[in-house]
């Protein structure tokens, strides 16, 4: 039966602590589980204690932010099997530019695929493309990729449909779609400049180049690997994302209506099979969000969430309050992950000024951290594999002073005590 307000049930309790420890360890010890699989075992397990219904279940998901995010993954699918990313990335790098000129047009493109397209799929394509680029033109491919990944989480925060947790702030708190962007943009583009700033004039700076640099000899393969650029393909999913934000800006059609629409017309295809399409999409991410719905929703009902924020009130903090919000907002998307945290933070906050505040800081607090951000994970890993090392110590050179930056950005752009104009 389900939870009234009463007692709380501590099986509920027991696995909503278990999923969050596996949030924060990025899965459960001893057993072969990713925090996906974490999620949707304590979602089998509040509908195993008959704590809720499967049909409960399914009603205590957000479906609007579910069908939206597998959406925007279809079309990123389609523009990823359509060589665009590839491409746009190669043109960028082969740009007569120095080494600051260069940056500045990584992080330019990086934060605006990012904007509209997911960020994590942006660095998936771009990374090995920027690393091998730099190797061959002898620059350190290190600031480069920082800051493809750090643009990536940075730009991403400029619209409601740039990462995930936005999709779900703004779906959850119904947030206008042209609102948002007008108050996320300038200090995101600020941040952006801040970004450029401490990779062209930090401490990281001294190491530009790399004279005696041994090339690997399938360089040249391996930078003509990946899909191979299609324009028909590339224009139509670039056609639907430009409807698409129309659509957001200037009707009220459902943002997850169009823009499942929007996927339904992509599927419809002479070129790509649906199956490799749908491929590409990010299940395990899908999953992630309908577990931690249940979980959640199983957990709020035992009463404890809102006594803990009564009490939080009584002491004076206010999670409401962009004080509280921020710190907040910074410690759990570091400790949890960027979307556990911002589920946790939703029921009890309301208005367009927190949910602006909550997708800013949830979303540049990824870059605090390597762990902070799955974008950096992306870039740290398929570097490696080719051949640029990037540990914490090096990602935290930037990360954590541009981090506290931009935030600096955010708290002051929102506090009214900076104004752009």
């Amino acid at each position: 039966m389900m939870l009234g307000h009463g007692a709380p049930d501590w099986g509920v309790v027991a696995i909503f602590v278990t999923v969050y420890l596996g949030m924060i360890l990025g899965g459960l010890p001893r057993l072969k589980l990713d925090r996906s699989g974490v999620a949707l075992l304590g979602a089998i397990g509040v509908i195993g204690l008959e704590v809720m219904t499967t049909g409960q279940a399914a009603q205590a998901v957000d479906w609007p932010t579910i069908v939206l995010l597998f959406s925007f993954m279809v079309l990123s699918a389609q523009m990823r099997l359509g060589g665009f990313y590839t491409t746009v990335t190669h043109r960028v790098a082969a740009l007569p530019l120095g080494r600051g000129g260069l940056l500045a047009a990584l992080i330019a493109v990086a934060a605006a695929l990012s904007a509209v397209f997911s960020n994590d799929i942006v660095c998936l394509a771009m990374t090995p493309v920027v690393a091998r680029l730099c190797l061959q033109r002898r620059l350190d491919p290190v600031p480069f990729l920082l800051g493809l990944a750090c643009a990536a989480n940075i730009g991403s925060a400029a619209t409601l449909i740039g990462n995930p947790q936005n999709m779900l702030i703004g779906s959850v708190l119904q947030l206008p779609f042209g609102a948002y962007v007008r108050q996320a943009l300038p200090p995101v583009l600020m941040s952006l400049a801040v970004l450029w700033v401490w990779l062209v004039w930090g401490p990281q700076a001294r190491v530009a180049s790399l004279p005696r640099l041994k090339l690997p000899p399938d360089l040249a393969a391996e930078l003509r690997a990946g899909e191979p650029f299609d324009a028909w393909q590339s224009i139509k999913g670039l056609v639907v994302a430009a409807a698409l934000l129309l659509v957001f800006l200037f009707t009220d059609w459902p943002r997850e209506v169009a823009a499942l629409v929007g996927a339904g017309v992509l599927l419809l295809s002479r070129r790509f099979h649906s199956s490799r399409v749908m491929g590409l999409v990010d299940w395990d991410v899908l999953v992630l969000f309908m577990g931690l719905f249940v979980v959640n929703h199983a957990f709020e009902s035992t009463g404890l969430a809102a006594q803990a924020v009564t009490w939080l009130g009584a002491q004076g903090v206010h999670l409401a309050d962009p004080g509280p919000l921020v710190v907040a907002g910074v410690g759990l998307s570091n400790l949890l992950s960027n979307v556990p945290a911002v589920m946790l933070l939703l029921p009890h906050l309301k208005g367009v000024e927190a949910g602006v505040t909550l997708a800013l800081v949830s979303t540049l607090a990824g870059n605090l951290l390597l762990v902070g951000s799955i974008a950096n994970l992306i870039v740290v890993d398929l570097a490696q594999r080719s051949g640029v090392i990037i540990d914490w110590r090096a990602h935290a050179r930037v990360g954590i002073p541009v981090t506290l930056m931009t935030l600096a950005i955010v708290w002051l752009w929102l506090s009214g005590m900076l104004t752009v104009g």
